[in-house]
């Protein structure tokens, strides 16, 4: 992995490209998640010919826990790692699978080994460690994985979220020591003059700074090629999470990409990219899609959130942005769109989580040309 920084703003947000074994990726960047190796309701050719300057989705996101249960990531190895079981052949992250068993709190029991849980799917009991982790996600293939971590809920006392953090320190290390011994294990990458997969760390501390502080530093220590923020947008208000991302950052290597997982609306990620985030994900768009709601930007510049689903949009013949370039917009209007929900379609479904994604990156494209400039 390569990461090369372009242009820096007073404000600390940074232009860069960081290249990957399946291609190069322009920073700051939005990553759309494809939970189980599929962007939900989209089709990965449309994905490729998305956003403003057509350049589409450069890296998208997929979940190793979800993965891991079905098809299985050994099926999935077998058949090629996860770019050619998907027909992706563009970058592709990963992630540790931690966050999701997180969210399985009756389900789960965390040891200092790793943790033991129950399938959603089917109650089956399953146990990942940090090289339990490591060995799916070098099967998969992605170009960048994560390290096994513990994301601890909100609110969380100090003691809690300290120890917490002890817990995710050690399996870092533990993640690092078992993918350097394993990472060439994936003949694919050896096709492609000879690149290797990333391994990136994920610094917690929940809402304490001194805690991410402490974290940042002790990542640093162990010299990874990138760097994420995690155990963020858990329930805190929105300033706090702004809070943290600004003074994790400043703990972070200047050189090295900084990843902030699991955020968030429209004008919170261009926010973040203008503090100096490189990399953002979110299911945001697809699901927000799923359920209606829909982004627009106003003549003056700000994000307008609209439910495609009420009643005043029933005999609107304008698109729902008329400034936005995607396939969505180009043909359809709002009147139509609500039909399409109301009467329980499929396709409503479809069009706008197009729509939400292509504003996305579009969002970021016009981020990276601010900062450019």
């Amino acid at each position: 992995m390569i990461f090369e920084l372009r242009c820096k703003a007073a404000g600390g947000g940074r232009r860069g490209m960081l290249k990957l074994p399946h291609g190069t990726v322009q920073t700051p960047v939005f990553m759309p998640v494809g939970t189980a190796a599929s962007v939900k309701a989209v089709e990965q050719s449309v994905l490729e010919r998305m956003g403003t300057d057509g350049a589409g989705a450069e890296i998208i996101l997929a979940n190793t826990y979800h993965l891991y249960l079905r098809p299985g990531h050994e099926l999935i190895a077998r058949l090629g790692g996860v770019h050619r079981f998907m027909g992706w052949q563009r970058p592709m992250l990963t992630d540790s699978g931690g966050f999701q068993v997180f969210s399985l709190s009756s389900l789960r029991k965390v040891t200092p080994d790793g943790v033991e849980f129950r399938s959603h799917l089917d109650g089956s009991k399953h146990f990942f460690s940090p090289e339990h982790s490591m060995d799916v996600q070098i099967a998969l293939g992605a170009d960048v994985m994560m390290v096994f971590d513990e994301c601890v809920e909100h609110p969380a006392t100090y003691e809690r979220t300290r120890d917490s953090m002890a817990l995710t320190h050690a399996w870092a290390r533990r993640s690092r020591d078992h993918f350097e011994a394993n990472k060439h294990r994936v003949p694919w990458f050896a096709e492609r003059d000879g690149h290797a997969q990333s391994l990136f760390g994920i610094v917690q501390g929940g809402m304490y700074a001194d805690l991410r502080k402490e974290s940042a530093e002790r990542l640093v220590e162990l010299d990874l090629p990138g760097y994420a923020i995690g155990g963020l947008a858990v329930g805190e208000p929105r300033e706090v999470t702004r809070e943290m991302i600004a003074r994790t950052l400043e703990w972070l290597p200047k050189d090295k990409p900084r990843y902030v997982m699991g955020v968030g609306y429209p004008d919170e990620i261009e926010e973040y990219a203008k503090l100096g985030v490189d990399m953002m994900d979110c299911v945001l768009p697809t699901r927000a899609g799923r359920h209606g709601l829909v982004f627009a930007r106003a003549e003056d510049g700000s994000i307008v959130r609209m439910n495609i689903k009420r009643k005043e949009y029933a005999e609107d013949s304008g698109p729902i942005d008329a400034a936005c370039g995607c396939m969505t917009c180009a043909r359809y209007s709002r009147a139509y769109l609500r039909h399409l929900f109301v009467a329980g379609e499929p396709l409503a479904l479809t069009l706008n989580s197009i729509h939400n994604l292509h504003f996305y990156l579009a969002t970021m494209e016009r981020v990276r040309a601010e900062l450019a400039a």
